[in-house]
């Protein structure tokens, strides 16, 4: 699948039970845009989660960490409205021995990526958050 909003490859995968609550819709799965971090639905994922570190080094090499890192960052464009999920997903990554706001830095400094989204300032928002 090819993302709808750029047209660069996507990397799908099943979203494990524990976060199913924190997304929109009731697909099981999301695929992921490996160019603009658009998080879009995805009916049949595979089981197995990608190796995020695909998209950019600067996302967790720890599954555990990766995983509710890339679904924070999908739904920061509507922080507004997913501001309680994104809180538990800040949790989440952080207690699987991440740091997300440095993460979202070094996402928002990555040259490969073209991403929508002012990182820089969701990063100083999520900061009132924590």
């Amino acid at each position: 699948m090819d993302c709808p909003d750029c047209g660069s490859e996507t990397l799908a995968f099943a979203v494990p039970e524990q976060y199913r609550d924190s997304l929109p819709g009731t697909e099981i799965g999301v695929a992921l845009c490996t160019h603009c971090l658009a998080m879009h639905p995805a009916a049949e994922p595979p089981q197995e989660p990608p190796d995020f570190q695909q998209i950019s080094d600067a996302l967790p090499s720890n599954r555990e960490a990766a995983l509710p890192m890339v679904l924070l960052v999908g739904l920061l464009p509507n922080l507004a409205l997913y501001r309680a999920e994104i809180s538990d997903l800040l949790g989440a990554v952080e207690r699987a021995g991440a740091d997300p706001l440095l993460v979202l830095d070094r996402l928002a400094h990555d040259p490969q990526l073209d991403i929508e989204t002012d990182l820089a300032g969701r990063r100083r928002q999520l900061e009132q958050l924590i």
